[in-house]
């Protein structure tokens, strides 16, 4: 069974940058990790000035964790913590996807920073896009020192909204490595400009690593 992820957007609006972080370190983020098929926790901050600002990746045994009793009681039985904090906040965008390829080397931290692009594609465009990753975006990527692992998803379902429907996470040494000449190569190919010119949604964003959500 494909490995699943949870990829989730949150900005804390009016809620107090110190009061939100205290609450996703050690009430909201914790309680998530103690649901059988949660793997690990990662949260980042944007370094590309967009929002939402923060992003937190959650790796899952398979998407399906996500339809479990135990994930859906945390809902049903929210927090005090949860409560309180949930009505400030300005965007909570969670979107679940199933993994479709790894290429590369994990590293043994989480990485420093991270690429994330979701795009959609028009019907029967997918193996044009399909094709251009596997024959020639990833293994020029790869090329890129500090380039350490590629990760690509396809949507299971937005459970906030509509959402692109693949996503690749790129996982990097630094911010140094997106002034690579190989990267600005990947990214400068009559393919490529093909299949972003074809794209009905497209989100391109650079997160920093923040912290590790602990388990409680």
């Amino acid at each position: 069974m494909a490995h699943g992820l949870f990829y989730v957007y949150t900005d804390p609006g009016t809620v107090p940058e110190a009061e939100f972080h205290d609450w996703y370190d050690h009430d909201h983020g914790p309680r998530r990790l103690k649901v059988p098929g949660f793997r690990s926790g990662y949260r980042y901050g944007a370094l590309d000035d967009a929002k939402p600002p923060w992003l937190v990746l959650y790796d899952l045994e398979s998407a399906d964790v996500l339809d479990s009793p135990e994930y859906k009681a945390l809902g049903a039985s929210p927090s005090e913590r949860d409560k309180a904090v949930g009505p400030g906040l300005a965007t909570l965008d969670r979107r679940i996807y199933t993994q479709l390829s790894s290429d590369g080397v994990a590293p043994d931290e989480p990485a420093p920073v991270l690429l994330t692009v979701a795009l959609s594609v028009p019907a029967g465009a997918e193996d044009d896009l399909q094709a251009w990753y596997t024959d020639e975006h990833i293994p020029m990527l790869l090329e890129v020192p500090g380039w350490q692992r590629i990760r690509r998803f396809r949507l299971v379902g937005g459970m906030d909204g509509p959402a692109p429907e693949f996503l690749s996470v790129h996982e990097l040494a630094g911010p140094q490595v997106l002034q690579e000449p190989g990267y600005r190569a990947a990214i400068s190919t009559p393919w490529r400009d093909r299949v972003v010119a074809s794209a009905l949604r497209r989100e391109r964003r650079v997160f920093g690593f923040r912290n590790s959500l602990a388990f409680s």
